[in-house]
């Protein structure tokens, strides 16, 4: 028989976790284990597998080939993300792909700043700010570009801005992003696309790298190129 524990008692216990699922339980994961900085194995089970690029039929083999040791280390950044309202931080969280901030059913009215210098105030259904390993989730729906997880980068895309000059920026990885709801009828943070937070008028999200990251072995012959090919069906 095998113990069971929690995700949370598991990480000081281990060498490394294998993950059987999707990318989105693969985001779950890694948030939970960041503390214990542990490398982590996806085996996919979902339907892209840009993170846990195992093929569940071939993935015994595959285990045991990193755990030989031939496997390519993937070095992924975060974004820590804070809410704060009346000058408090009433929320922070963690994020391996992105933090959204997202209207209801109206427009909402937002400013961003970045490193103190104001960039600009948009009116759209929302924006999502970015790591590199989130530039081929949301942000790629939304017109972003795709950013290759070595890069020290942040995505920031619109969602759908009513001034069609608002385009996508990536800024350096070491920028503070700060953005303040100015006007909304109804509005969410949503982290990886898995916690969601109501926002209310005046309140502050400030994202900026995370001081943790995580790590993810892939087998020896792994390409970043040929997985973008393959799973976005290029020629």
């Amino acid at each position: 028989q095998f113990k069971s524990l929690s995700l949370k008692d598991i990480g000081p216990k281990v060498d490394v976790a294998i993950i059987v699922g999707g990318d989105g339980t693969m985001l779950g994961v890694a948030r939970m284990l960041v503390d214990s900085q542990i490398p982590l194995i996806g085996v996919n089970r979902g339907r892209f597998g840009f993170l846990a690029d195992l093929n569940i039929d071939s993935m015994l083999a595959g285990i045991d080939t990193i755990l030989e040791g031939n496997f390519v280390q993937d070095d992924r950044m975060l974004i820590d993300t804070k809410i704060i309202r009346a000058n408090r931080v009433i929320y922070e969280s963690l994020s391996l792909n992105d933090v959204v901030i997202k209207s209801g059913l109206k427009l909402i009215e937002l400013e961003v700043v970045i490193d103190g210098n104001f960039v600009h105030t948009q009116r759209s259904d929302g924006i999502i700010v970015s790591t590199p390993t989130g530039t081929t989730a949301y942000a790629l729906s939304a017109g972003g570009p795709i950013l290759h997880p070595n890069l020290d980068a942040i995505s920031i895309v619109p969602i759908s801005p009513h001034t069609l000059s608002n385009r996508p920026i990536a800024v350096s990885g070491e920028s503070e992003i700060v953005i303040k709801i100015i006007h909304m009828d109804e509005a969410y943070a949503s982290i990886d696309g898995q916690i969601k937070f109501p926002l209310d008028l005046r309140d502050r999200i400030e994202i900026k790298k995370a001081k943790q990251s995580i790590s993810i072995l892939h087998p020896k012959n792994y390409c970043y190129f040929e997985m973008l090919r393959n799973k976005l069906n290029w020629g």
